[in-house]
């Protein structure tokens, strides 16, 4: 079981509170406000009112025995950049911060931050992506080139097997996965694509843009 501190309770550190929680962790979650901290209360196993930006409230905490540290803040950089350098003071073993640019990246980056997070980048890039053609229904990004996508079968491909297809010599592309009647499998060559189908696919974004035509 892990254990978590998660600094910044607005909604953004509540959901990573709560979800942790779920997950079986041991969360503690901090915030200079009381109405924050007493509604986080019932969901974590420990919330404290504090000031995260004093290092001497920061050593009661014991930030050595957390696994995670996640600086939440999101309406002061200031204040979480000034956080996310004590915890690296303190020993953290690791810090994750939150960013809303580059340029906030790179100081939390230079100071104490291992892993930076940009949550309304990351929300705004999905829900646009998402949205941007019919065809697709989801995606995960696995890092700036490569993504898997969940698509509608494309009306082209109805009655086509994978080896017709061919789209890993044509786009370096793989389907890994086919949802037919709502349930999945891992396809084989001679599977055959019918047009209600969804395809799971995984290679360059560039890529399955253009072999979906997206």
């Amino acid at each position: 079981m892990k254990s978590i501190l998660v600094i910044g309770l607005g909604q953004f550190g509540c959901h990573i509170a709560k979800r942790m929680s779920e997950l079986h962790c041991e969360v503690m979650a901090v915030d200079t406000n009381e109405e924050r901290v007493n509604e986080i209360l019932p969901y974590v196993t420990n919330a404290v009112i504090g000031d995260s930006t004093n290092a001497e409230f920061l050593r009661t905490l014991g930030i050595r025995d957390y696994d995670v540290c996640i600086v939440t803040i999101g309406d002061n950089f200031q204040t979480s950049l000034q956080t996310t350098a004590l915890l690296d003071e303190l020993g953290a073993s690791y810090v994750v911060a939150r960013a809303s640019n580059d340029v906030q990246k790179k100081f939390l980056l230079r100071n104490g931050a291992d892993e930076v997070t940009y949550p309304e980048l990351q929300t705004a890039m999905r829900i646009a992506t998402k949205h941007a053609s019919d065809s697709i229904l989801d995606f995960i990004e696995l890092d700036n080139q490569y993504s898997i996508y969940e698509m509608r079968v494309p009306r082209e491909w109805n009655g086509k097997t994978v080896v017709q297809l061919d789209i890993r010599r044509k786009f370096n592309l793989n389907i890994i996965a086919v949802r037919h009647d709502n349930r999945v499998n891992v396809p084989l060559p001679d599977t055959i694509m019918q047009e209600d189908d969804v395809v799971f696919v995984i290679g360059e974004i560039k890529a399955i843009q253009k072999c979906f035509k997206v």
